[in-house]
């Protein structure tokens, strides 16, 4: 079959991506832990976009991999999640996970309006901030960011701050004389990826590292229902009946179905970590993408609040955790 125009059109745009995106992944094992391929492609995207003038030939093609390939890489990190882990946690740990979670939604989503975050930023940073960092972003923006400039400030600070929380939470926590469950709760509760707490957690011993990784686990669980919460919320001014609150887009639903899939069903080792690898792959991918369409000066102005907005929420998370273990114990 000979491919049509469109595909002509988009092949020099998705081509370059790509190789940026690729780059970013592979350059990514002779970096420190804190510089991810996500970090490097988004970062690799914006030098590019910024220090050369791309043809219009290349638009279309880099407008679909920020779209359609963010879209796609939210089912395959699908694949990840497991509503196990949830049951994996005592009543009262669970209790802090789902109270702060929902919590920190709904925080996310009025606060963000209040101190006049730009755009979807604060709505982006909060929500990777309260569930799981660059996928939770990746699977909430195509929803809610219509400026895909909005994603990768979004990932920017989310990374920072994860990274940032990763070395300093061992060193401030490990002075309070905490029990290596209380260890456990306060970084899987509040640090942002799985790589974040695994490096805080086991940074501090074996233990504080398995019940981190614990919680962070059933964190990354809650990703469907808070999605689910979070379009309730957009949507809830725009609904004129109930069902319209079901109308979620393709990818949800698929998001959703996997999650309960890979939840109910054992599935092989090997497609797990093939369908992982595919997310990873397609979601930096898509952030070069994005980082191509990211001027500097817009960095710039939205970068500042979207940095003070990811303190502030980190900030507040972090409190709301430690009261809630303090309230349930």
């Amino acid at each position: 079959m000979v491919p049509g125009p469109a595909f002509r059109s988009q092949l020099p745009g998705v081509v370059l991506a790509t190789a940026i995106g690729l780059a970013g992944h592979y350059l990514a094992a002779f970096t420190p832990s804190w510089l991810n391929g996500i970090l490097l492609a988004l970062l690799g995207g914006m030098v590019v976009g910024n220090g050369v003038k791309l043809p219009a030939a290349l638009h279309p093609g880099i407008g679909f991999t920020s779209s359609k390939l963010l879209e796609l890489s939210v089912i395959f990190l699908a694949f990840g999640i497991n509503y196990g882990h949830i049951a994996a946690l005592g009543a009262g740990a669970f209790t802090v996970m789902v109270v702060m979670v929902g919590a920190m939604v709904l925080l996310t989503f009025f606060l963000a309006r209040r101190v006049n975050c730009p755009g979807s930023t604060g709505w982006l940073v909060g929500f990777g901030t309260a569930i799981c960092g660059s996928s939770a972003i990746a699977a909430l923006a195509p929803r809610v960011a219509k400026n895909k400039e909005d994603v990768g400030i979004a990932m920017a600070v989310v990374n920072l701050f994860g990274s940032v929380g990763m070395i300093v939470l061992p060193l401030v926590l490990v002075r309070f004389g905490l029990s290596d469950t209380q260890l456990g709760l306060l970084i899987g509760g509040t640090l942002h990826s799985v790589g974040n707490v695994v490096g805080a957690g086991y940074a501090l011993s074996d233990s504080v590292g398995e019940a981190a990784t614990t919680i962070k686990l059933a964190r990354v669980a809650l990703l469907s229902p808070a999605l689910i919460l979070f379009n309730y919320l957009v949507n809830s001014h725009e609904a004129r009946h109930w069902r319209e609150h079901l109308q979620l887009p393709w990818y949800l639903w698929g998001f959703i179905g996997i999650t309960l899939l890979s939840s109910l069903v054992d599935m092989p080792a090997a497609l797990l970590d093939t369908m992982e690898l595919a997310g990873k792959l397609a979601l930096t991918i898509a952030l070069a993408a994005i980082g191509l369409k990211v001027s500097f000066g817009e960095l710039f102005r939205s970068g500042r609040k979207g940095l003070g907005f990811g303190l502030l929420i980190f900030a507040v998370q972090f409190a709301l955790v430690a009261l809630l273990m303090v309230v349930v114990e």
